[in-house]
């Protein structure tokens, strides 16, 4: 047999054991914890590519020993359950023992675990007769929705490395908003952890959002917010979403190369998925399947509100379910 075939048959068999396992309840799995771990799987395949062009055995071994015990650590890893603080897990808060006092965000007495950074944009009347469109962009980032504003927007940023900004600009049709991390030469510090945004939203606008997130985890609830397009492009990322219904018509587009991403959408709301995910995973509760890559709900015709959603994943694992 050849060895790459062996190699995608060992994991699909993990894919496919982890998953089973996790819906008769045997163990709860949290990918989160494992898809920034993804490179590894570049330096097998890179190790496929020498040991298949030198026809050698006992590489071959070594390619598969890595393959298993890789495997085995990352089972592990994914049964811990993760810090919800911070995207990198707790490695920070199990070696040192940090006091913050939340009314001090001035880096003074040798507390150096974040900045506090306070951004927003006010919000006009000439605001409320255009579409917003909030371009976000970063990495190493957990972004969270935590509630309205008066303004249009607002973001408060706890800091741990990189430089942030938020800027508006304005046209004919649209307010333009882009949120996003500069530094990039350390955005990938995982010694200090990750960042932590939360966003607060004005609820009168019709929303574009176009999120890029190179690694990271975003948790944003819609449900009471008029978007009308979310596109998500991510990495090793983790997307948990709840969209509304104030909208005759949503878009959800989601490109994943190794990602978590759950998606919730209200049962009054017709729905149709399409899918191009590879050896991605796939959950979609309430969906009836009508071809390849096709799911749509029961009321999609019947229904005066529609959300289209598109999925384009890699090794990605795909949930949508109905409220």
């Amino acid at each position: 047999m050849k060895l790459d075939r062996l190699i995608w048959g060992i994991l699909l068999l993990f894919i496919g054991g982890v998953l089973l396992l996790e819906n008769f309840g045997v163990i709860e799995f949290y990918w989160r914890n494992v898809w920034h771990f993804w490179p590894v799987f570049l330096i097998i395949a890179g190790l496929n590519i020498l040991f298949n062009r030198n026809n050698s055995q006992a590489g071959s071994m070594v390619s598969i020993g890595v393959l298993v015990i890789t495997l085995g650590f990352l089972f592990f890893k994914g049964q811990q359950e993760p810090d919800r603080n911070s995207w990198w897990g707790n490695r920070l808060k199990n070696d040192v023992d940090i006091n913050i006092d939340d009314n001090d965000n001035d880096d003074n007495d040798g507390d150096t675990s974040y900045n506090q950074l306070n951004l927003s944009e006010p919000f006009s009347a000439i605001d409320n007769a255009k579409k917003a469109i909030l371009n976000i962009s970063g990495g190493g980032i957990s972004f969270n929705l935590d509630g309205e504003t008066n303004d249009l927007i607002k973001a408060d940023v706890k800091k741990r490395h990189g430089e942030f900004s938020l800027t508006k600009q304005t046209t004919d049709s649209a307010t333009v908003l882009t949120f996003k991390m500069g530094n990039k030469k350390n955005r990938w510090n995982f010694n200090d952890g990750g960042n932590d945004v939360d966003f607060k939203l004005n609820k009168a606008p019709n929303w574009d959002i176009i999120m890029k997130l190179g690694a990271g985890e975003a948790d944003f609830d819609f449900a009471e917010y008029k978007v009308r397009t979310f596109r998500f492009d991510g990495g090793a990322a983790s997307l948990d979403i709840k969209m509304g219904d104030l909208l005759p018509i949503a878009d959800v587009v989601v490109k994943s190369g190794v990602a978590d991403v759950k998606i919730q959408i209200p049962s009054t709301s017709g729905c149709r998925i399409r899918t191009k995910t590879g050896l991605s995973a796939k959950d979609f509760e309430g969906f009836e399947k009508l071809s390849d890559g096709v799911y749509e709900t029961s009321n999609y015709k019947s229904s005066t509100k529609k959300i289209f959603i598109n999925l384009d994943g890699g090794l990605s694992n795909f949930e949508v379910s109905r409220y």
